[in-house]
């Protein structure tokens, strides 16, 4: 059955190269089409797609995945519609002196690598497909994408939706498991986008590399919080609260711990509790509040709140409305904090994905800047505080793919922004004029005079006194 699956994929991605090099050069009427088509899609099926969003995870709210991976979507695709022109315009470069007043020119054009491969994750199924696909046609080129086998029916219905608004050669949908996403990172893409954990993208980049394609990896990892002594704890609180609890921290850029002053360490919990229970004054019968999207998942942060427990850790649960939620098979799980967590559990080891939330206290901010440093580069970086001299202190003397101050998660909704991580978090980026460069190839052009340059310059043999002139005037 795979092994059908990737004739069938080797046969489209044949097609697409084959129409994408005829065609060239295409028009930007013909871009923008394709936005325009990824738009109309999931604004005539948006509650088609929340529905079956909803079925994946067993429960997930229709408002929230309307403004996450629908509206949040379809506003990307107009914020591309609106700055492609500019971004696909040539670049000047300037030429060394004297060649400009003779006449030679140079500039960079962004043209369209070909075909991308999109590898697409579960937690924000549609977004982190048709996101990325926006840009990737705006910079001209056709994509394949593998969206993942954990959200069976949303993958499903993605694949009808794009061959009924696209033609196989622009853009196509292999549904399929773990072998399937195995073949499709083995094929020859001009580029692949990958979305997911760490340890997946390191195979990815790995297959990718047989064929010499360039990858985009957006990965996960810890994103710490920084709460300053003169954070407003109440409202931070209630910011990382909002963060942690969307689609239940299923999202690679939750705050992943928090780390606050010794002394205030009961007030910062406080706040986090509280905007907690101001949201969600109950969770299993709220459809506002989302299940986790598996057995195992469900299991694996169990286990590892189980761990922190035995290892000594005190364990806060925010159930507001004290419910029995061992009597339920919803999947759901209230936001379980962890007081006095240690490096040696498994809570501070892996990326959590959960609502689990450990808390690690310092004394002074250098401790919590030193902890950053030691461990992998995370994908996200949160202060909170108002003391401009700490914030800069924090922001300059640590490493993050990208930075919000004062809220949680915010930055990778600024559409203007580049979106990736740095190391283990990810390489590359979308978003802004970023996202279209990576989509593009710089392709240098220069411009030669009439006038024999080489020999002007003592370039050419038999070498003589212009030469040495040449060298001389270089080395000065």
């Amino acid at each position: 059955m795979a092994d059908n699956k990737t004739i069938e994929m080797q046969d489209v991605l044949r097609k697409q190269h084959s129409a994408h090099t005829q065609m060239r050069p295409e028009p930007m009427e013909l871009r923008k089409d394709r936005i325009k088509r990824a738009m109309r899609l999931l604004t005539e099926h948006s509650e088609d797609l929340c529905k079956v969003m909803s079925a994946d995870f067993g429960n997930r709210s229709p408002h929230q995945s309307m403004i996450t991976d629908i509206a949040g979507t379809v506003n990307f695709g107009k914020y591309c519609l609106k700055k492609m022109d500019g971004w696909s315009k040539p670049s000047k470069r300037s030429v060394q002196f004297p060649l400009g007043l003779l006449g030679a020119k140079a500039e960079v054009r962004y043209e369209p690598k070909g075909v991308v491969g999109i590898l697409s994750p579960w937690n924000f199924p549609v977004n982190l497909t048709f996101g990325p696909l926006m840009q990737i046609f705006a910079a001209g080129n056709r994509a394949m994408i593998k969206p993942s086998e954990f959200t069976e029916k949303t993958s499903l219905l993605m694949k009808e939706l794009v061959e009924e608004y696209f033609t196989p050669d622009e853009c196509a949908v292999f549904t399929g498991g773990p072998e399937v996403a195995a073949a499709f990172s083995e094929l020859p893409f001009d580029h692949l986008v990958f979305t997911g954990s760490t340890a997946t993208g390191r195979k990815v980049m790995e297959a990718a590399s047989k064929n010499l394609v360039p990858v985009t990896l957006e990965l996960g990892g810890k994103s710490p919080v920084f709460m300053g002594e003169s954070a407003d704890f109440a409202k931070a609180g209630e910011r990382v609260a909002l963060g942690k609890m969307m689609n239940a921290g299923q999202i690679c850029l939750a705050p992943d711990y928090l780390y606050v002053p010794e002394s205030k360490q009961d007030e910062a919990i406080h706040g986090v509790w509280q905007g907690t229970a101001n949201m969600y004054p109950t969770m299993l019968e709220n459809e506002d509040y989302a299940s986790l999207v598996s057995d195992r998942h469900f299991d694996r942060l169990q286990d590892m709140v189980a761990d922190a427990r035995d290892k000594g850790a005190e364990v806060i649960e925010v159930n507001p409305g004290n419910e029995d939620f061992g009597s339920s098979n919803a999947r759901k799980m209230p936001l379980t904090i962890l007081k006095g967590v240690t490096d040696d559990m498994k809570a501070m080891q892996e990326e959590i994905f959960g609502p689990v939330l450990p808390v690690k206290t310092y004394s002074r901010i250098e401790e919590a800047i030193d902890y950053v440093n030691e461990n992998d580069r995370p994908l996200g970086l949160y202060y909170f505080g108002e003391d401009s001299d700490e914030r800069q202190q924090v922001l300059t003397k640590t490493i993050s793919g990208g930075v919000t101050v004062n809220d949680v998660i915010f930055h990778v909704s600024m559409e203007d922004l580049p979106f990736g991580g740095v190391g283990p978090s990810g390489m590359g980026s979308y978003h802004g004029v970023e996202g279209f460069r990576e989509f593009s190839h710089a392709r240098s052009v220069y411009t030669q005079p009439k006038i024999d340059v080489a020999k002007l310059g003592g370039f050419k043999p038999p070498y003589g006194p212009a030469t040495d002139k040449a060298v001389k005037t270089m080395m000065k």
